[in-house]
This record gives C-alpha cells, sequence and structure tokens, in this order.
C-alpha cells in the first residue's frame, strides 16, 4: 500500500490543482499577489490573536492558514517562472543557518543578548553587501511599506537610531513629544483639518519612538488599551442593562462614572 503524500507536498498539490486554468476554483485562479496580500495580513493577526488568548487549537487552525498564505504566493510565483515553494524553504533555511553561526559554525556566544547583538551585525553586513552593489539603496529601504503604520514607525527610527539618529534618552523623547502636542493644539484650534492630520501623525510617531526606547511593542500596548476599553464599556453596558437603561438611553456624564467605577473594580 502506498504512503499518502507528506502534509506539506499534499498542501502545494491541492493549491496547484485549484490554480488550475482547467478544473480549478475561478475564484483561486483570479487572484493576485495584491489581491491576496491583505488576507496574508489577516491571518498574521489571527495568529497574534491565537497566542494572545492561549488557545492552543485556535493558534494550530491559524498556522495552517498562515501557511496556506505562503503556499498560495509561492504557487503564483511558480506560475511566472519566479520561483516556488522549495526554493522560498531553502532560502530561510539558508538564511537560518548563516545567520546562527554559534549552531551551525564555530562562533560563541554566551547567552541571548549576545545573540541577538551578533544577529543584527549579521543583518547590518548582509544590507552593507547589498547597497555596495546598489548605492542608491537606502538604511530605510528593507522596511516594508505594507507593516502596520506603528510598527513601521518603531523599525525606521531603529534602522536610524543605528548611526546615531535618534534622541538620547526617553527624557528628549518625552521633551518632544509636549512640543508635537502643542503643535497639534495650535491646529486643531485652527480647524485646518489637513495640517491637524500632519500634527497628529508627528505626534503618533514620536509615541512609536517613544515605545522603541522603552523595548515596548506599540501595537501590542494598543491591543491592550482596546481589550481594556472593551471590557470597562461592556461593564458600563451591564450596569446599565441591570437598571433598565441603555448606552442609547443614557449620558456622558452617567456613563463615565459606571467607566470609573469600572477602573475601581479592576483595582480591587
Amino acid at each position: 500500500m502506498s504512503q499518502p503524500p507528506h502534509p506539506i507536498f499534499r498542501l502545494i498539490e491541492i493549491m496547484a490543482r485549484l490554480r488550475a486554468p482547467d478544473g480549478g476554483c475561478p475564484w483561486d485562479r483570479e487572484q493576485t499577489f495584491s489581491s491576496i496580500a491583505p488576507y496574508t495580513i489577516e491571518e498574521a493577526y489571527e495568529v497574534a490573536d491565537a497566542i494572545e488568548r492561549g488557545d492552543r487549537g485556535e493558534l494550530k487552525e491559524e498556522l495552517g492558514d498562515l501557511l496556506l498564505q505562503v503556499v498560495y504566493h509561492a504557487r503564483m510565483a511558480e506560475e511566472l517562472g519566479a520561483f516556488d515553494f522549495e526554493a522560498v524553504a531553502a532560502g530561510i533555511a539558508d538564511k537560518m543557518v548563516r545567520r546562527h553561526p554559534h549552531v551551525f559554525g564555530d562562533k560563541v556566544v554566551r547567552d541571548a543578548g549576545e545573540q541577538t547583538l551578533a544577529w543584527e551585525a549579521i543583518k547590518a553586513e548582509e544590507r552593507a553587501a547589498k547597497r555596495a552593489t546598489s548605492p542608491s539603496v537606502s538604511l530605510l529601504d528593507e522596511v516594508p511599506a505594507g507593516l502596520p503604520a506603528l510598527t513601521r514607525a518603531v523599525k525606521l527610527s531603529k534602522r536610524a537610531a543605528r548611526v546615531g539618529f535618534v534622541w538620547p534618552s526617553a527624557k528628549e523623547v518625552l521633551e518632544k513629544l509636549r512640543e508635537e502636542i502643542g503643535e497639534l493644539e495650535v491646529e486643531v484650534e485652527a480647524g485646518d483639518l489637513g495640517k491637524v492630520k500632519d500634527e497628529l501623525g508627528d505626534v503618533l510617531f514620536v509615541l512609536a519612538n517613544l515605545a522603541r526606547d522603552l523595548d515596548i511593542d506599540p501595537e501590542a500596548a494598543l491591543r491592550g488599551s482596546n481589550e481594556k476599553f472593551i471590557r470597562r464599556f461592556k461593564y458600563i453596558e451591564g450596569k446599565l442593562a441591570a437598571a433598565g437603561s441603555s448606552p442609547e438611553a443614557s449620558d456622558l456624564a452617567e456613563m463615565d462614572g459606571l467607566w470609573d467605577e469600572a477602573k475601581r473594580a479592576e483595582r480591587t
């Protein structure tokens, strides 16, 4: 009896069948890198959400969905004669070996901190080699434009910090934040929405710099605040419902009082 194909090979074959011009799925055949990219990003966030919730069963499923995205992009590239899934896997395997000379070579690192420094040094060498062959390549070019804006801001500021373009400490970043908030207040008062948008972006960029300086992931911090807001607003809804009311029938003063009550309940 023949053995069933390895799950990875089976998945690759399924994707090839879905994309087949004859007998494939019409929706799958119509997709392009651009049309699939939003799904790839969404699946990565769903993986992060499952991790955040500690749901291992959901994590397994979401990792499968994310793997499908990799197979999907590789299949489309293969159809164009660019590369295939095997080349993707070989490329990342080679990179991992190259960036872990202390595991696959004779280098020695004493702890995770030293390894992080070595990893960044190797990446810097790789980037320098690319710039040597393409002098017009910027230090910032490799930061993907498709990243969430806060995450991209942190990565951009990290790259600039490597060459000394950085505020000396969190204190100076906070001073810059106060300056930018002052400029935002001026534009809000003036009522020019274009300038308000510009100044608000500056405030968010400085906040991203502060997060980098404090070694805090701003996306994770904001997700935490989102969950806190949901939790407290649900408390308001519950209290109002128990009193035969609702947010629509309430007012800001009452809901704000319940918000403070929710905060006190969380502290105790």
